[in-house]
């Protein structure tokens, strides 16, 4: 018997796909920095800010390329190693959400209430519409999650 209700079931699910997407992205991230390694970062860079025109001598445009300079294997291997784990916890945690566990619930809630002052400082200091929806979704689902482990605590537990 399941814990939710069939809409929240599929809320849950929902938040379990998103999940999963941020974990793949993670793996291919990873998987990129590891193509990078032994080549030289600082002309790739260069080569991708000329490919989207956009000025090299331009704020943003010139501390991507010189953060690419400081980049060299030990870096980008951290990096990766990194963004492999970040995945595994992403995948874990969808895996669990998908199939209603509570520490999954517990860990959504947890791992999306982290990012919120991230989020809201980003509203505050660059207030765009992104910042914006990025930081509502991400309270939307503490909330959720906080819900729905309040009403499994009330529901006591399952025979």
């Amino acid at each position: 018997m399941s814990a939710h209700t069939s809409k929240q079931r599929e809320a849950v699910r929902a938040v379990a796909l998103l999940e999963a997407a941020k974990g793949v992205l993670a793996i291919a991230a990873a998987s990129g920095l590891l193509l990078l390694l032994h080549k030289d970062v600082a002309e790739f860079a260069l080569r991708l800010v000329h490919h989207t025109h956009l000025n090299p001598a331009a704020h943003y445009p010139s501390i991507f390329i010189k953060a690419a300079a400081n980049l060299h294997d030990s870096r980008l291997l951290l990096l990766a190693f990194g963004a492999f784990a970040y995945s595994l916890l992403r995948l874990i945690e969808a895996y669990g959400l998908f199939y209603e566990r509570t520490w999954a619930e517990a860990l959504a809630a947890a791992s999306g209430a982290f990012y919120v002052p991230f989020e809201a400082l980003g509203l505050l200091r660059h207030p765009n519409v992104l910042h914006f929806v990025l930081l509502v979704l991400n309270l939307g689902i503490v909330a959720f999650m906080l819900y729905l482990l309040w009403q499994r605590r009330r529901a006591g537990p399952r025979q």
